[in-house]
């Protein structure tokens, strides 16, 4: 996710909230964009998502503020997980997939290393995941 976009977010969410043309605070706005960077910093940080994910929501969290970043967060993760059995249907390794979290689960994540390898083509674009669960909290799902 290009710092253009996500930056043009926050500076967007900040104005309409400084301007008062949300129903939002610039304290409410702030804060949304730090729970939404707490709520997604320690993915990347154990290789889950990228900093651009990482970024575009909390980014949002200036428009959502910080009780609907936290809602979108829980709609984000149940559309990210749809998509990702979506993707390993599509890409034929739903049962390796489905083992591979279950050995996850099962051992406390020993396995990660195994997963992350690049050779396992388990990567997607978590973009529109994030865009599902902000748009279901905006709305008021």
């Amino acid at each position: 996710m290009p710092n253009v976009i996500t930056f043009g977010i926050a500076l967007v969410g900040m104005a309409l909230a400084a301007g008062h043309v949300s129903d939002m605070s610039p304290g409410a706005a702030l804060g949304g964009l730090a729970i939404g960077l707490a709520l997604m910093l320690p993915g990347h940080l154990f290789g889950g998502t990228g900093a651009g994910d990482v970024k575009l929501f909390a980014a949002l969290g200036t428009l959502l503020g910080p009780m609907r970043i936290m809602e979108a967060f829980l709609y984000t993760a149940i559309a990210g997980g749809f998509i990702a059995v979506v993707v390993a249907r599509r890409r034929k390794t739903l049962g390796a997939t489905l083992q591979r979290t279950a050995e996850l689960v099962g051992t406390g994540g020993a396995n990660v290393a195994e997963i992350e390898q690049a050779s396992t083509d388990n990567r997607f674009a978590y973009a529109p995941a994030i865009a599902i669960g902000a748009l279901a909290a905006a709305i008021g799902l």
